[in-house]
Order: C-alpha cells, then sequence, then structure tokens
C-alpha cells in the first residue's frame, strides 16, 4: 500500500509525494511516544515549527546525536551532497570555538553520543585535537564521518584520533562495486574503503559501513554490501542505509520512481539476502519518528550464521516515553558500533574467576553483534512536521543552538538553505 503525502500551498499550488510503500503497513509501523524533556532550551516558540529550532519548547525529543560540524571542505565534489560541501570558502571554526560548543552541549543534557562531521573533517590536521576536546569534555562516544580518502593514505593519523578517544568510523561506503562510486562519487574508492577498514581492524575501531542509496545506482547492491560487511565483522560494526533525499538542486518534485522508500528498503534486504535476513527481523525505533529509521540487532556465530535478536511487531499499547528510548538509543550506539576494549589494554581490576568469565562473555557478546540499520531523511518535497519534532539527531549550529539534522539540510527546491549558512 502506496502512503502520500499531499501539500496545498496558495502560493506555490498543490504537491503530492510518495513517503511510504508497504508491506510493513504505515498503520502497523506506528511507535507512539509521549513528550521528552528538553534540559535546556535555547530558543524560544515564536514563527513556529520549523522556523524557531534551537531547539524550542515545542520540540518533543531530547538529543541523542549531536553533530558537530568541524569544516565545510571536502577533498571530493559528490553531486549528491546534501551539504554541498567544498562550494563555500567560509573559514574553519577554531579550536576554542569548537570547545565552546562542547560545553553548550552540556548544559543542553551532555551525555549523548557526538559525531563529528562536515564537509570531511579528515581535511582538518588538528582533528584529533577536536576528539581530545569532546573525550576530556566528559563525551564518551565520538564518532567520525568520512569519506575515508585520507585515512586510507594515512594510518598515523588514523592512530591519532584513536589515541585521542575515538569511538567509532560512520563511513560513507556506497556500494562493493566501483562503478557506483564513479556515479554517486567521481572516483573509484572500494580500494580505498577497505584500506582504511583493515586499518581500524589493527587499531581496533569499529566501523559503520555508511550507503547512500540512489534508485537505479545502487539499489540492486544491498545483499552484496550485507555480505561484504560481515566477511570484515567484527571490525565492521553493522551497515546504516540512508535512502537519498533531494536537498536542493531538484526545482520539480521527484517521481516515485526515484524515492527509495523504508519498506521498499526492508523488503529489498530480504530478497537480496535470500533470507538470511526477514522483513521481520527489523523494527521502527524507540527513539525517533517510528517513520524516520528502522533497525535489527544479529549475532554472528563462529560458523558465521546470522541469528537476530529483534522482531517486528506492531504497537497494540500506551504510548512510551520518550525519554526511555533516547537513553535506550544512546546507549546502543555506544555499546553496538564501536568495538570492545582489546583485552590486553583494558585497566587492571581485583577479579575473581567470576569476573573474569563475565567479562569475556560480555565481551564476545559485543564482538558477535551487527547490527542493520536505516534512515530516511526529508526534504522539501516530503518534510513532515511531526516527525521533525520527534527528531534526537541534532546539529549544533555556530551559535550553539540544536537544530534537527532535516531542517538543519533543508534547502527550497532552488537550493536555498532555511539554517545551514
Amino acid at each position: 500500500m502506496k502512503v502520500y503525502l499531499e501539500k496545498n500551498c496558495p502560493d506555490h499550488g498543490f504537491f503530492s509525494t510518495l513517503i511510504w510503500d508497504g508491506p510493513p503497513l504505515w498503520s502497523a509501523w506506528a511507535r507512539p511516544k509521549t513528550k521528552g524533556k528538553l534540559h535546556n532550551c535555547f530558543t524560544v516558540e515564536k514563527d513556529g515549527c520549523p522556523l524557531d529550532c534551537g531547539l524550542c519548547p515545542n520540540h518533543r525529543q531530547q538529543t541523542c546525536t549531536a553533530l558537530i560540524e568541524v569544516t565545510n571542505r571536502c577533498n571530493l565534489k559528490c553531486p549528491i551532497c546534501f551539504a554541498d560541501s567544498g562550494m563555500t570558502q567560509a573559514g574553519d571554526p577554531d579550536l576554542e570555538e569548537i570547545r565552546g560548543w562542547f560545553t553548550k552541549l552540556q548544559t543542553a543534557g551532555g551525555t549523548f553520543n557526538i559525531q563529528l562531521s562536515g564537509g570531511e573533517p579528515t581535511v582538518r590536521d588538528d582533528l584529533a585535537d577536536i576528539v581530545a576536546i569532546g573525550s576530556s569534555s566528559g563525551f564518551g562516544f565520538i564518532q567520525l564521518n568520512t569519506n575515508g580518502i585520507r585515512l586510507a593514505a594515512d594510518q598515523e593519523y588514523l592512530n591519532m584520533l584513536k589515541k585521542a578517544g575515538l569511538s567509532s568510523l560512520f563511513l560513507q561506503f556506497d556500494g562493493t562495486e566501483d562503478d557506483i562510486n564513479l556515479v554517486l562519487r567521481g572516483k573509484p574508492l572500494l580500494a580505498e574503503k577497505i584500506r582504511v577498514i583493515e586499518s581500524c581492524r589493527d587499531l581496533n575501531i569499529g566501523v559503520i559501513l555508511v550507503p547512500t542509496l540512489v534508485p537505479g545506482v545502487n539499489t540492486g547492491n544491498l545483499g552484496e554490501i550485507i555480505k561484504f560487511a560481515l566477511g570484515y565483522a567484527p571490525t565492521v560494526r553493522g551497515v546504516h542505509f540512508q535512502p537519498f533525499s533531494y536537498f536542493g538542486r531538484y526545482p520539480s518534485p521527484p517521481t516515485d520512481e526515484r524515492r527509495f522508500t523504508i519498506p521498499q528498503l526492508i523488503r529489498s534486504l530480504e530478497e537480496q539476502t535470500n533470507g538470511m535476513v526477514s522483513a521481520s527481523n527489523f523494527r521502527p525505533p524507540g527513539c525517533e519518528n517510528a517513520y524516520c529509521s528502522f533497525h535489527g540487532n544479529f549475532l554472528i556465530d563462529s560458523a558465521g550464521i546470522v541469528t537476530c535478536n529483534t522482531r517486528y511487531e506492531p504497537t497494540c499499547c500506551q504510548p512510551e516515553e520518550a525519554e526511555r528510548g533516547a537513553r535506550q538509543a544512546i546507549n546502543s550506539v555506544a555499546a553496538k558500533w564501536s568495538l570492545p576494549m582489546a583485552e590486553e589494554s583494558k585497566p587492571a581490576k581485583e577479579n575473581s574467576c567470576l569476573d573474569s568469565s563475565w567479562d569475556a562473555l560480555i565481551s564476545d557478546l559485543l564482538k558477535s553483534s551487527f547490527s542493520i540499520s536505516g534512515m530516511a531523511f526529508q526534504d522539501i518535497w516530503n518534510i513532515d512536521l511531526e516527525r521533525l519534532r520527534d527528531c534526537c539527531i541534532h546539529v549544533v549550529s555556530k551559535k550553539g543552538t540544536l537544530i534537527p539534522f532535516c531542517a538543519f539540510n533543508l534547502t527550497s527546491s532552488n537550493g536555498r538553505p532555511l539554517y545551514r549558512s
């Protein structure tokens, strides 16, 4: 069953765009939540959503992951870049400005996860200093959003990031064939991606592969991506799929064929893995709006057999607590998207045989875990303010306020941004 979002504007006319193509059915995928308590709102409600982001008191979910954009520069010019990176000459924020952002984040709640983003963060030579600032500020999970090009060529640079407190890589990985990379990134990058993963294996850094899915380009490669990721487990902790969103530069609404919805993605994963993963293995999120994402948690045994420990069950009960979902998401991402500390580097403690056995069991479970997830970001054609108010992934603005990710990157059809300067 297809679901469309329809809008009618007195100035711009009528618009309709595909947002769901079940099964799973739209009605069954709902996961209602109560409004979360925001620890500190940096703006007031004045002009209405989405014009008062900061967050305003009308927002319904606290921060789970805070993105800090450390540069607008990039060493690629991807035609599908939502940030339009490399198109501006704006200078990088200095270390003291970034330190101030971390301080401001502490006043907003302070215990959430951090993702360093851009642009391409590795164009900065002082990136390890930024990681160290975040780590010393009390943020226990710091992830790097990267295309991996510099890390493939400079393992010592990656080692410096690890020593500074880096927990995980969020690695751009669009497919197992360089024809895909040529279309989406303009370069054959597969060899570089493999070198990065192998370096992370040597340094005990967890990696999440992040494919941007464009219909007709790599949506037929999902099964091979999963197979590739499992071949590099446990270093590769999972795959996080992101269907392409039409930010700017697209003056007309995309056709149904240009959309790749969450249900289509879930069904394609079952088909292309020959049932190794099932559509019933995936469930809606407990943190953000149900229609924004999905996830499934799996275990890999010593023979490479994958079993699932999540299951889709339609919600029939009272709304869940949004704050509880946020806490669970923060802890789950930190535990499953990073590798357990190597045994030889664990701090010594007074332990018994029982302690040792329990630690080994927990370590083995974490190492054998593997996640498959996906998130559908919103563009000007399918933006839904109900979903936006439930967002838990927030970008730190230059003023230190918190902007929901889709609002921060939202542009008009001709590319005029709402928040991104």
